[in-house]
């Protein structure tokens, strides 16, 4: 026998006995296990579910802001009033005819209720045949 706990048999079956201020610790602990597993549930449950054509879409190399906009139901309009822009430039930036600053493309983020990171251009695979124009006459 320990000073901390005793061990007994009845009826085939092991039992440990403690004392009661080692059980309430122990069940304090358990409960406080219990409340973060909890918690990380609701965590992950807070996450947006994507439907799978706006991520095949993606994957795709379509544009993440039109994308996103048609996802959100938004029109050209909608976004670039929300964004503060003009309706013919959203257009532009859409189909890859302009660059997006960063603060544009942050404006457009939070408007669209997405991570900057999921507009970012380095995050797009270009498509066939897209160059890259670089400035100072690089080729």
């Amino acid at each position: 026998m320990s000073d901390t706990h005793k061990t007994i048999e009845r009826g085939g079956r092991t039992f440990v006995l403690v004392p009661q201020p080692e059980y309430e610790r122990l069940t304090e602990t358990l409960e406080d296990r219990e409340d973060v597993r909890a918690y990380d549930r609701a965590k992950a449950k807070a996450q947006e579910k994507v439907p799978a054509t706006v991520a095949d879409r993606l994957i795709a190399g379509e544009n993440p802001i039109r994308v996103w906009r048609e996802h959100r139901a938004a029109t050209l309009q909608l976004l670039a009033d929300r964004t503060r822009i003009s309706k013919p430039y959203l257009s532009q930036i859409e189909n890859g005819r302009r660059a997006a600053s960063i603060g544009i493309l942050q404006a457009l983020a939070r408007a669209l209720r997405v991570d900057l990171e999921d507009l970012a251009p380095a995050n797009r695979p270009r498509g066939p045949g897209r160059r890259v124009k670089r400035r100072g006459g690089g080729k």
